[in-house]
């Protein structure tokens, strides 16, 4: 091994440690981790605040690699800071049950803030945690004593800045002047097909400077260590705005037949080219994770920094809790979220002659009555607050000049929303809640995708469910998305009937600490069932449960629907008891809800022996079956919408009782053939 600095040796370390894992996993992105590394290694040394031994310490700084795919960076990084990942870990990097998969995924690895990937994702998330970091700092921070102060870091590729979701992030955090979010773009001109000239000649440094970002562009210095820790530290000093750095970097520095060339993206370098790789670094050619005790040595004192670092933060707590124990014990309130008793209280309860209510109106109505309960509810809307009714009327907007506010007007952004919320709930102390209408998921279904894989309990508001939204037409009708977000593991959709549904609803989505859920409601008002003739709203929580059970012992026939259908089942209901039909009416706001309960329940509700079903629900049938069995029926939608009264178009499509009955009457008819 040639003679050289310990700096160039623990990064080059990190180089060979990200060829070797990739070579073996025979899979995976060497290029980005061998020209990133300096820059890593100078984060992680100098400016990053955190503790391996404890890595979820709520003041650490956080760390983002929006370019997820160049994973065995951070992993190389973590292993060699003293994170709970081993040299065995790494090498089993890509490998079924590792702790080292292909993108950074939370929770699985010590270290890793958010499951990255999908590029622009991360750089979106990184903006929900400066924003939480902004919001908590607002309400806590006191002149002498400030308890919540960290930075997000941001490590970008051009991927990352191609994707439109990235400007979105842009200009949110440009717009809110988020000062301790500092991002590094890696300028390395490659992409799987190709140089970047092919498709991107975009002058990133003016387009985040007219987004109001500081920007630093350090031209060609990617191996000078001294100028990224210098860019750093001016960012850090840049209070006012979030920071970009630009640095070009070698993707595949040092191989000499791949270095600036695609083929150093997407694939193993080849046995060949690491030996010369090594060669070229001063290493020994044929040693494969080789971590030389001298590295050692050198990055493990980081792990005592950390403890300081955290102790120190202690000992601050420490003083704000004597010094202002009132702000304390809530700040503690912030981070543990528990639901205080009496929370829920003052949620009203609606009756018939309250008149009928839209269930986006109940939105409104849930958060005046437990804001204030739970101050570390926040969120908002993607510029449609006068109609999905999610302001919390107690406060006002966030800002740059009101980070203590907890209304968040996402202007017409539903990429960043989602993916920010997300951020919000990683960062910790908040409760995030998004709201749009429900056809505008397609624009934010990576990000609630990727909540889902975290498991996070994020809380969608959805409104203007169905056809039901009427004269808006045919593009803002959404009829497929009931069904493709109940495809989509871990998230909770709930598609309540009524006022009271929708509020319990809400009740729900409060309560449920892991995974998202997805409240889908009506634009249309909704009469109010009679809880004096009905089940009580609160078997919401069950997922389905008897609205309006049979006049005998057993059910003929069972109707089964959801949100505004549900209404059409109930007044069939007493049209069919009229001909001597005793039918059951069941609803069914959420099949998720549904499937956790016991089988027993679940055969209560909806009796095996009971063949004859029938379901209305003003969406794709898609799934349907595994409710209404082989002989059921189903009155849903096929096609898409069109532009007219809602009225009109339920009709027209036949959500109406008359239908109703004509399809259960032949159901109950085949079955008396079937029977003979």
């Amino acid at each position: 091994m040639k003679a050289m600095t310990i700096e160039e040796k623990c990064i080059d370390t990190i180089r060979c440690l990200a060829m070797d894992a990739v070579q073996k996993a025979n899979s995976g992105h060497p290029g980005t981790p061998m020209a990133l590394a300096p820059a890593a290694f100078v984060l992680w040394t100098e400016h990053l605040r955190y503790n391996p031994r404890k890595p979820d310490w709520f003041n650490r700084d956080r760390f983002v690699l929006s370019n997820g795919h160049a994973s065995m960076l951070q992993y190389a990084v973590l292993h060699l800071t003293g994170y709970d990942i081993s040299l065995d870990d790494i090498k089993a990097f890509r490998q079924w049950g590792s702790n080292t998969p292909g993108h950074p995924e939370y929770r699985l690895t010590p270290g890793i803030e958010t499951t990255t990937g999908p590029l622009g994702q991360g750089i979106m998330t990184a903006v929900g945690m400066a924003m939480a970091e902004a919001h908590l700092a607002a309400i806590f921070n006191k002149d002498d004593i400030k308890i919540i102060d960290h930075h997000t870091y941001v490590f970008c590729s051009d991927g990352d800045l191609m994707e439109g979701a990235s400007h979105e992030a842009a200009s949110v955090a440009g717009h809110l002047g988020l000062g301790k979010l500092i991002c590094l773009y890696d300028n390395n001109h490659i992409t799987i097909e190709g140089n970047t000239s092919l498709t991107y000649s975009d002058d990133v440094a003016k387009r985040f400077e007219a987004y109001h970002w500081h920007v630093q562009d350090l031209g060609d210095q990617g191996n000078d260590l001294k100028a990224i820790s210098d860019a750093f530290a001016a960012a850090k000093a840049v209070t006012d705005k979030p920071s970009m750095i630009l640095l070009r970097t070698h993707i595949g520095y040092g191989a000499p037949h791949k270095q600036d060339t695609p083929e150093a993206h997407g694939s193993p370098l080849g046995a060949d080219e690491i030996k010369l790789t090594k060669e070229f670094y001063g290493w020994p050619p044929d040693e494969d994770f080789l971590v030389p005790e001298d590295v050692r040595v050198y990055m493990k004192k980081v792990i005592e920094q950390g403890k300081d670092t955290e102790q120190s933060w202690d000992k601050l707590k420490e003083a704000y809790q004597n010094k202002y124990p009132a702000e304390y014990a809530l700040l503690q309130q912030y981070v543990a979220q528990e639901l205080p008793d009496g929370w829920d209280k003052d949620v009203p309860v609606y009756k018939p002659e309250d008149g009928p209510k839209a269930t986006r109106e109940i939105s409104s109505a849930f958060l005046h009555a437990v804001a204030d309960k739970l101050p570390w509810l926040l969120g908002g809307s993607g510029d449609l607050e006068p109609s999905t009714l999610t302001l919390i009327k107690s406060s006002g907007y966030f800002s740059k000049e009101h980070y203590e506010n907890r209304n968040i007007a996402w202007g017409i952004r539903e990429h960043v929303m989602c993916a920010a919320s997300s951020g919000l709930q990683l960062h910790g102390g908040v409760r995030a809640y998004a709201a749009t209408f429900f056809i505008f998921t397609d624009y934010a279904r990576p990000a609630i995708r990727l909540a889902c894989i975290m498991e996070l309990p994020v809380i969608y508001v959805m409104t203007h469910d169905s056809i039901g939204l009427g004269e808006d037409g045919t593009t803002h009708q959404p009829v497929e998305h009931l069904a493709s977000l109940r495809a989509m593991p871990h998230l909770c959709v709930i598609r309540p009937a009524d006022a009271n549904e929708a509020a319990w609803a809400w009740h729900t989505a409060i309560a449920r600490a892991k995974g998202p859920t997805m409240l889908v409601l009506t634009r249309q008002k909704l009469p109010i069932a009679d809880s004096s003739k009905t089940g009580s709203a609160r078997g919401l929580q069950q997922g389905a449960y008897i609205l309006s059970k049979e006049k005998g012992d057993k059910p003929a026939l069972i109707l089964i629907a959801t949100g505004s259908e549900v209404q059409l089942a109930l007044e069939a209901q007493q049209k069919l008891w009229e001909e001597d039909i005793d039918a059951r009416v069941v609803s069914m706001p959420s099949w998720e809800l549904f499937r956790e309960q016991t089988e027993n329940y679940r055969q209560q509700v909806l009796p095996p022996a009971v063949k004859a079903r029938v379901a209305i629900e003003a969406g794709s049938p898609e799934g349907w079956e595994q409710w209404i069995g082989e002989k059921g029926v189903m009155i849903g939608l096929t096609h898409f919408g069109s532009s007219a009264p809602a009225k009109e178009l339920f009709k027209h499509y036949g959500f109406t009782v008359d239908n109703v009955l004509e399809k259960s009457r032949k159901l109950l008819q085949h079955e008396k053939v079937d029977r003979v």
